[in-house]
């Protein structure tokens, strides 16, 4: 009688014990793994009874995108990130100007730069062929920006869908929001947390220039307006990489020609970014402000993890993109899923 209960004592305390380590996980567990914590109104498998295939359409849209042009990788994780900086990542950045309302296209951050945007109007196609009225543009541009990071040499993760799309654009949110190329670093960290993202999110998100390229027009300030750089830089490594892009970018004209954010893996999303951010050779002026203007050196120790880590790297990177992915997202009856990318619903 006493082996009777005292079996049943110890298999209460292992059913509780099972119990409480799976609360945990349930909890907990995903979030330290994936970076999927605060996500209360997005879903795994949002589309799995209305629109079962709509990871594979955008997969092999973007796949044939960046055979025929490996750079478009970059521009469509770019297209993802001007998105979620205006408004939240609700796909305004997609849309055309239409009566008064001027399209965040002509803004400054994104005139002339911004790419990508027939690669989305492909998917969208596809998808409304397959599944009509159905998949937002906003979820289309967090898909295409995690399989264009992946297809490249990145990290996976997964993507919580549910996003709607707005009704308008923000033309004037897209010229307050978006960094500048020449950005300070006190203005980087007050435009991150403008979104509700911190100084980690900001090192870790700026590894996106580990690929693509910027125009002369991004960094001719970085190349000839040397004065700030000398005032923070202390170990003056950057004459040679200087003389290189003055090559490229002269002081006046040519504002349309190209170098690669990273000169050595230009095309390929790897840790080669914080190497060259240590060595005084960003290509953008915010790319080097990461150190050089980082007097309290938390940054810099976090550059140099990344740069001796690229498995730490991509965990952070993710954790922090889908943090991005999050940021005022409309679901429910909110907004609209649009049948155009570039219009709203007539």
């Amino acid at each position: 009688m006493s082996f009777s209960s005292s079996s049943m004592a110890v298999a209460r305390i292992i059913f509780m014990v099972v119990v409480a380590v799976l609360v945990f996980l349930v909890f907990h567990g995903s979030s330290e793994t994936s970076g999927t914590a605060d996500l209360p109104d997005l879903v795994l498998d949002y589309y799995k009874q209305t629109c079962p295939s709509v990871e594979q359409i955008v997969r092999r849209n973007v796949e044939v995108a960046v055979f025929k042009d490996p750079r478009m990788a970059a521009s469509l994780l770019r297209l993802h990130f001007h998105d979620c900086f205006v408004m939240g990542c609700d796909a305004s950045v997609l849309l055309e100007s239409q009566g008064s309302m001027v399209s965040e296209k002509q803004a400054g951050p994104n005139l002339n730069s911004l790419r990508g945007f027939e690669v989305i109007d492909e998917i969208k196609y596809a998808l409304e062929e397959a599944c009509p009225y159905t998949v937002s543009c906003a979820d289309i541009l967090a898909l295409a920006a995690r399989d264009a990071v992946l297809l490249r040499g990145g990290p996976v993760w997964n993507v919580f869908l549910g996003r709607r799309d707005s009704l308008k654009a923000s033309f004037s949110g897209a010229n307050q929001f978006i960094p500048a190329p020449n950005s300070s670093l006190e203005t980087l960290i007050a435009n991150f947390q403008d979104q509700g993202l911190d100084v980690a999110d900001l090192v870790a998100l700026s590894g996106s220039h580990t690929m693509g390229r910027a125009r002369c027009l991004s960094f001719r300030q970085r190349v000839y307006d040397v004065s700030t750089e000398h005032d923070h830089d202390r170990y003056k490594r950057h004459t040679t990489f200087r003389r290189i892009l003055r090559s490229i970018c002269p002081k006046s004209g040519r504002d349309n020609e190209f170098a690669p954010l990273d000169f050595m893996t230009p095309a390929r999303f790897d840790n080669h970014y914080y190497l060259n951010v240590l060595e005084g050779e960003g290509l953008l002026g915010t790319d080097n402000a990461l150190v050089a203007e980082d007097d309290e050196g938390e940054i810099r120790r976090q550059v140099w993890a990344y740069a001796s880590n690229q498995k730490l790297f991509f965990e952070s990177f993710v954790k922090s993109v889908v943090k991005m992915g999050n940021i005022n997202v409309l679901t429910g009856n909110e907004g609209e899923i649009r049948r155009n990318c570039r219009f709203v619903n007539s």
